[in-house]
């Protein structure tokens, strides 16, 4: 099933050829819930498929594919809303200074968009997920490199897909598909290609970035690498319900067998009476935690080897030891740490780093100096945490100064939550600084739209020369700024 150099081209020139046809926003709109109609329809066979590939159970990828969905069909109202144009006009001005000519803006697609498929989401971040739907939207044709974990149920949903896209005269090739690693280094060198979506390994992301970079013309590469997701639970927090965030921390850590790019990899908590209590409802939450099988048996022996690793450092403890569970499962469990050893360089870097399974590490402080002090240290993250007591919450305490230090960190910053389920909602943001991401944009949500786009302006063009979309009397109805004003 790999794909030659000469597959890939072929896949690429195909989906050029396909751009025409994305043109029609109403076209795209319909085709976008046709997709969603087409996955639905076909969700037994796609769940049966996927759970024979990944074992993540019909449960979770029923849940997953409805996700999906939703999300394609959200894509579609922003396209027939069409305020992600961002359209302006602005009039001749010659009273300003300087003075302002006519001048019309507004975003057109990027082109053809390389997608590259995760393993732990076989749906919403694979062929048809956050990625390939956010371009379709945008107008650009999409070829996927299909992860090696599932990739029969890569082709399955791509049929999906190219059938919904026949429903409204929509070639085939607007949705290419190859497997393969070298046929994924010849996708982005393909000088066809404009931009690229990423969900992976900070290893992976970083070679295709900088493939991607060192092109003759350089291209967007949008790669999610990798993420801690640190969790702060202050004295006071604890003290006041350190068993329920005890309980809470394992079920987030385990969920999916701790196989989420958001599973919170480092915790802060106290070293005190209230955060032994809440280590021991971890320890009682996670001991009851059933084994489960992780996405290939490459990530099992990462995890293994990660864990023990880990185990060995001085004054690392294990009050619940992840590892094997049976030939083809692993435990969850979680290591402690005096937070000292993590505020300054050395072997202890390995905790700050993620370990991809059902793992986490409790770092124990003692003061708030030793909290600033691992915060200083910590890389880019998808997202940040911070469990409060309710007066902290209430404005009392330190609760905004945290909140202020966390921001820095992460692109989303929860309080007294878990970060595991990124809604999908117009005003999430799923990315964060180096390594979470490699650029500032979000692979989920409305605005995950503006990767595949780019602004151009037309001055001085003559009224019957100009797109539909930036014509005076705005035949398409679309929300904009005409003159200085908003308009909707």
């Amino acid at each position: 099933m790999e794909a030659t150099a000469q597959e890939v081209d072929a896949a690429v020139r195909a989906a050029d050829e396909a751009r025409e046809a994305l043109t029609d926003r109403t076209v795209r709109a319909a085709f976008l819930r046709s997709a969603a109609d087409e996955l639905e329809a076909a969700r037994d066979r796609l769940v049966e498929a996927a759970d024979a590939e990944t074992a993540l159970g019909p449960v979770r990828l029923t849940g997953e594919l409805a996700r999906t969905c939703y999300q394609l069909r959200a894509f579609a109202g922003i396209v027939e809303e069409g305020a992600f144009l961002d359209v302006v006009v602005d009039h001749p001005d010659d009273t300003a200074t300087p003075p302002v000519p006519d001048l019309r803006r507004y975003k057109i697609p990027l082109g053809v968009v390389a997608v590259y498929s995760a393993s732990n989401f076989p749906f919403a971040f694979s062929v048809a997920g956050g990625d390939t739907a956010s371009a379709l939207a945008a107008g650009c044709p999409v070829v996927v490199k299909a992860h090696p974990d599932h990739p029969a149920l890569s082709e399955l949903v791509a049929k999906v897909i190219r059938r919904a896209a026949a429903l409204h005269g929509v070639p085939d090739g607007v949705l290419g598909l190859v497997h393969g690693f070298d046929a994924g280094i010849e996708l982005i060198r393909h000088p066809m290609i404009a931009a690229a979506g990423f969900t992976g390994s900070v290893r992976g992301g970083r070679a295709l970035f900088d493939e991607a970079a060192a092109r003759p013309v350089p291209i967007p590469f949008h790669g999610e690498l990798g993420s801690l997701n640190p969790v702060l639970v202050t004295e006071a927090a604890a003290a006041e319900r350190g068993e329920a965030i005890g309980g809470g921390l394992a079920g987030s850590m385990t969920l999916g067998v701790g196989q989420f790019c958001v599973k919170p990899g480092l915790v802060l908590a106290p070293a005190s009476a209230a955060g032994d209590a809440l280590l021991k409802s971890l320890t009682d939450a996670v001991s009851d935690t059933d084994p489960g099988v992780l996405l290939d048996h490459r990530m099992r022996d990462n995890f293994l080897a990660g864990v023990t690793e880990r185990a060995q450092l001085p004054d690392v403890a294990t009050p619940v030891t992840a590892g094997a569970g049976g030939e083809h499962t692993v435990s969850a469990g979680f290591l402690t740490v005096p937070a000292e050893r993590l505020t300054r360089e050395g072997a202890y870097d390995l905790l700050l780093e993620e370990c991809f399974g059902p793992v986490t590490v409790v770092a124990r402080y003692t003061d708030e100096a030793e909290v600033r002090a691992v915060l200083s240290r910590l890389p880019g993250n998808l997202t940040a945490t911070v469990h409060l007591s309710s007066e902290e919450a209430a404005g009392q305490g330190r609760g905004a100064e945290l909140l202020r230090e966390l921001t820095p960190l992460a692109g989303r910053v929860l309080v007294n939550g878990w970060p595991t389920g990124v809604a999908v909602a117009p005003a999430q943001h799923h990315g964060g600084p180096y390594p979470a991401t490699t650029s500032t944009s979000t692979s989920v949500g409305g605005t995950a739209i503006e990767r595949w786009l780019r602004p151009v302006v037309y001055q001085g063009a003559p009224e019957a020369l100009l797109p539909p979309e930036l014509k005076d009397d705005n035949p398409l109805g679309l929300p904009r700024r005409f003159n200085g004003r908003l308009e909707r």
